[in-house]
């Protein structure tokens, strides 16, 4: 007489047996932390806040629940993303589970023509993923009506309100109806968050798996302090020493464009993305790293948080960023789906101050490495953990230096 078994993993989950069978077929066996604590709430039809570090699984958290609850709902999804490299990457996730049941998508992004996005949403999409300013542009020569839409997904809304999107999502969420579920999630939850969260969701139900801005357990770190005309030997050396595939962070697009020559120079197969690269080459230089036609990645922070390329060995700050909360973001592009990674950080002497603001945000300091050509003078000391105190490297004595950045008080952002 066989005994009943309680269903482990996805088969915990109250999804479809059509859909526990294709996500057994593609090897997705075991929720995340984010997965399994977001998924069965927005199966119930209920609003979301969702915290929960860069590379943690967010869009299965939510694409999941869209899958299975639209065929029971008389409208479509519409998901919210930063980065044209994102709304492609979620696009993928809903093709690739989504497809199989003939759910259609359609991607509003700018680069792209518009008269093909227009024949997209005339084939009636299930799923609409869309950056704001695009979608605004929709709305604004009426070729879109979001009257129907009955769910709402705003993924990485800290970024969308970095870059500037506020007041975008507010006139997008204006234009839904009033009934939808709203989901959100993001990596922080700074106040502008919280105020859309309250005035566009209903009694949401907060679901937070890490504390905002905590760096990546998986995720080694390491330190470097370089004069800035040395940084570009040290970058040959780190390359050198480091196997497997790299992506490497320029503050602006003319420093990525100028690291991606030097990188070539030495030898190595190198893409860059940044905004000065057009929709197609900026696909064709993720197409081109994630099957291994580029070691090298170099890139803006308009990717920090839209390339998701399994087995990122190594993550490494050329230049420092200008938002400190975007570190953890650059470095979340590695140390993804329970592997671990390696995030390197070069800093110019001059550059203490902005350190100290990365190490603020992710609560805790970054390793300086035994191996850093300088020493780095820290303004304050944060709070260290036992293993951090006994640590050799962490604190020389040396003199402080002046705490302006040399970004000055007021930073732009580009890329």
């Amino acid at each position: 007489m066989s005994q009943s078994t309680t269903p482990q993993g996805f088969r915990a989950l109250a999804l479809s047996p059509k859909l526990h069978d294709l996500l057994d077929k593609l090897a997705y066996i075991t929720p995340t932390p984010i997965q399994a604590r977001a998924i069965p709430i927005a199966l119930q039809g209920r609003d979301i806040v969702g915290i929960a570090q860069t590379g943690t699984g967010k869009t299965l958290a939510f694409g999941l629940p869209i899958i299975h609850r639209l065929k029971d709902l008389n409208g479509p999804a519409l998901v919210l993303v930063p980065t044209r490299e994102l709304a492609l990457q979620v696009e993928e996730v809903f093709r690739k589970i989504g497809g199989h049941f003939g759910m259609k998508t359609a991607v509003l992004i700018g680069g792209a023509p518009m008269s093909r996005q227009i024949g997209q949403l005339r084939a009636r999409p299930a799923v609409i993923i869309a950056t704001p300013g695009r979608l605004l542009d929709h709305l604004e020569q009426r070729t879109i009506d979001l009257g129907r839409v009955t769910i709402v997904v705003l993924d990485e809304a800290d970024r969308m309100l970095d870059m500037g999107f506020a007041p975008a999502i507010r006139k997008i969420l204006a234009q839904t109806p009033a009934n939808r579920q709203t989901m959100l999630f993001s990596a922080t939850m700074p106040a502008e968050i919280a105020s859309i969260a309250s005035d566009y969701l209903r009694n949401p139900e907060r679901v937070e798996v890490e504390r905002p801005g905590t760096a990546i357990d998986l995720v080694s770190q390491e330190l470097y302090v370089v004069q800035h005309l040395n940084k570009g030997d040290l970058l040959k050396r780190l390359l050198g020493e480091h196997s497997g595939s790299v992506l490497v962070f320029a503050r602006t697009r003319h420093g990525a464009r100028k690291v991606a020559r030097h990188v070539r120079a030495m030898g190595h197969s190198a893409a860059e993305i940044h905004s000065d690269r057009t929709l197609a080459q900026r696909r064709s230089a993720l197409h081109g790293f994630k099957t291994g036609e580029y070691r090298i990645l170099v890139a803006t922070d308009i990717a920090a948080r839209g390339i998701d390329v399994k087995g990122i060995s190594v993550v490494i700050n050329y230049d420092l960023p200008d938002n400190p909360e975007d570190y953890v973001h650059r470095i979340g592009r590695t140390g993804r789906a329970g592997e671990t990674g390696h995030a390197i950080t070069l800093a110019t002497p001059e550059q203490s101050k902005d350190v100290f603001d990365i190490e603020k945000s992710i609560r805790s300091e970054i390793p300086l490495s035994d191996r850093s050509p300088l020493p780095l003078s820290r303004h304050r000391a944060l709070p260290q953990s036992p293993k951090q105190a006994a640590s050799p490297q962490r604190f020389r004595g040396h003199a402080p230096i002046p705490s302006r950045s040399r970004f000055g008080p007021a930073r732009r952002r580009r890329g």
